[in-house]
């Protein structure tokens, strides 16, 4: 891991005026273990490594190849090495000593721009060719990594992250109102459409699954690949399904074990988190290593309100997957006198712009700093496991029967779903019912109320825009078929999600790495019948069965109740009420924020919040709204 930076200069030598040792000097705040750079008359580049692989320890970034005369600076860690060896006809005996980076530019001398195609993990990588004046640059798929860039007429710069690059003459931190308008108009946790921007106007981002090529002035972006899968997959039986997930899982997971430090997880009470977990440990024991779990609970004194159906406190889940699994060290994190709104400076800083998810990012930073000081190298994380190994709505499947007229089986289907949710067939059917064929309501309405002031809105034509996109704004029907690949095709989802978790370990010091998000993974879970998903009244079914054996079935089989992380947000907040309510007085009297936010709105918000909030409130629009308002005040603040 590493926070890599460069400046190519195109129409004379690189001058000290230009701000360059500033900028490696911003580069060399974060974490690290070694800082190096390399330049020539017209580039440099630079690079703070962070050592996480055993390949990594003592790597030198930049790294140039005396054969070719290229130059890389790379962020990188590659889970497909052996394949790579194979196909880029790499001797066993030099095998082991390579890093990831440099057989990121032995493929590149092989395959060129193409290369990215041929890599599977998480990467961001920049390699100079000074003979043809030509700078390349690529960002993996799932958006794992982050990568910045600014091009003028005379200069082109990069970062894995954006503040460095206002070190340089001619960048300013100029707000992207087009980016901020985004945030304020979307109703849901998503920031942005636009996978381009940023919120400065003079920084834009490479997007997820693309690359850019660099030569005499002129800047090239482009779309490499696909997480779909080229063709379904038809095996024999329902075991053989299990026995070829088990394998990619096991490998996706074993892949994402490689480092000499330790080994971390978010676990969770759930299928997914607990899965990664009970895989994981099994592997470290024959390492002579333990997995060490990071489980987010709410405080002590926290009562939880939520329904029957779901549950605050995981913690017993938890510990039923760590005695069964075993080899797993538990830690029980509460953070307390921690809440939303004392990290929201943090939060803004480390994320370099708003975000929306504050009922969670407290405790997911906290989770990150106890890992970081306990040594952690990965983090695994199960993060992305609704879409891939735990996908499956059993209502949503028997709602596809029912469109098929597939009554005999359908019939089957609800009975065992009751029987496993101990539920009667005419709730079950009218759920399924309400999913074909929804009742006509109440007009739509957002889930949180709009924050954009309304001539803001106008001017930046910021809703003729979402128009084209299924953001909250309009209402949507849920399509189960659909649903995995609108997903995985969603570059600014998958960019929002990554872009979290890669600023997170550069700020820290560790890797956060999803072992239900490996490329081999999703294609073949997108590619196999979608009945797998759905059997014997157990939705998710794949993912219980391949778990037999691996967690305890109170885990695995648990369809009766969810976990709901993060619903003691409100108990936090409530000794410092008074002081959120304060600040959002000022934010009502400010001018600058007068012009951006729905001010009116705000004060309307507080009125129907009040002054006594509660911890039911959690999941009231208007307090959500005021939270977000604060959260895009604070980032407003922090621009001047």
């Amino acid at each position: 891991m590493s926070v890599i930076a460069g400046v190519i200069q195109f129409d004379r030598p690189l001058r000290s005026a230009d701000g360059t040792a500033d900028f490696m000097e911003a580069v060399q705040y974060f974490p690290g273990n070694s800082f190096e750079t390399w330049e020539d008359a017209s580039a440099l580049l630079g690079c703070r490594a962070q050592w996480i692989t055993p390949e990594s320890v003592n790597e030198r970034l930049p790294f140039r190849d005396e054969q070719s005369g290229l130059v890389i600076t790379a962020d990188a860690i590659i889970d497909n090495r052996g394949q790579l060896f194979e196909q880029l006809e790499i001797g066993r005996d030099r095998r082991s000593g390579i890093t990831d980076s440099e057989l990121i530019l032995l493929a590149y001398r092989k395959w060129g721009p193409e290369t990215p195609r041929y890599l599977i993990g998480d990467f961001a990588f920049v390699i100079w060719d000074a003979s043809r004046k030509l700078l390349y640059g690529a960002r993996d798929q799932l958006a794992s990594r982050t990568l910045y860039y600014h091009h003028s007429s005379n200069q082109f710069s990069f970062c894995s992250v954006i503040h460095p690059l206002f070190s340089l003459a001619g960048i300013d931190k100029r707000l992207c109102e087009e980016r901020f308008a985004e945030f304020l108009a979307i109703p849901t946790l998503l920031d942005a459409v636009d996978v381009h921007t940023t919120y400065y106007a003079d920084v834009l981002q490479l997007p997820p699954a693309h690359t850019f090529t660099l030569q005499e002035g002129k800047l090239t972006v482009a779309k490499y690949g696909s997480l779909m899968p080229e063709k379904s997959l038809t095996l024999g039986s329902d075991d053989e399904y299990v026995e070829a997930f088990q394998e990619i899982f096991q490998e996706s997971v074993r892949s994402r074990l490689r480092t000499f430090k330790q080994v971390g997880v978010t676990l969770s009470g759930g299928l997914d988190s607990g899965s990664v977990s009970g895989f994981a440990a099994r592997m470290l024991a024959k390492e002579g290593k333990s997995l060490q779990a990071y489980s987010y609970i709410p405080e002590r004194d926290f009562k939880d309100w939520t329904p029957r159906s779901m549950f605050a406190d995981e913690s017993p889940y938890i510990q039923s997957i760590v005695d069964y699994v075993g080899n797993i060290k538990a830690n029980l994190l509460d953070f307390p006198g921690i809440s939303p709104f004392t990290e929201i400076d943090e939060w803004i800083d480390s994320l370099e712009g708003p975000y929306k998810n504050f009922e969670n990012a407290f405790w997911v930073k906290g989770i990150h700093e106890e890992a970081a000081r306990q040594g952690v190298g990965v983090l695994l994380t199960g993060a992305r496991g609704n879409y891939s190994i735990s996908w499956g709505s059993a209502i949503g499947y028997y709602s596809l029967m029912l469109k098929k007229l597939q009554w005999l089986q359908l019939y089957r289907e609800i009975s065992m779903y009751g029987r496993q949710l101990g539920t009667g067939r005419k709730r079950i059917v009218r759920a399924i019912r309400q999913q074909v064929f929804p009742e006509k309501a109440a007009s739509f309405q957002p889930g949180v109320p709009s924050i954009i002031q309304a001539d803001f809105a106008r001017s930046s034509g910021v809703l003729e825009k979402l128009s084209q996109y299924d953001v909250g704004l309009r209402e949507s029907t849920y399509q189960m078929l659909r649903e995995r690949e609108d997903y995985f095709r969603n570059q600014a989802v998958l960019s929002m999600q990554g872009t979290i978790s890669a600023k997170s370990s550069y700020r820290l010091g560790i890797w956060e790495r999803d072992a239900t998000s490996d490329i081999r993974l999703i294609k073949f879970c997108l590619s196999i019948p979608v009945e797998q998903y759905v059997k014997n009244g157990f939705g998710r079914s794949l993912i219980r069965r391949a778990t037999k054996n691996i967690l305890p079935d109170k885990v695995r089989l648990n369809q009766r109740t969810r976990g709901v992380q993060g619903m003691d947000w409100v108990h936090r907040i409530i000794p410092r009420w008074p002081s959120i309510e304060e600040e959002l007085r000022t934010l009502c009297r400010d001018e600058q924020a007068s012009r951006y936010l729905n001010l009116m709105q705000v004060k309307e918000s507080m009125s129907m919040v009040g002054s006594a909030i509660k911890p039911e409130q959690a999941d009231d629009p208007h307090l959500k709204l005021l939270m977000r308002s604060l959260i895009a005040y604070r980032f407003l603040k922090r621009l001047q």
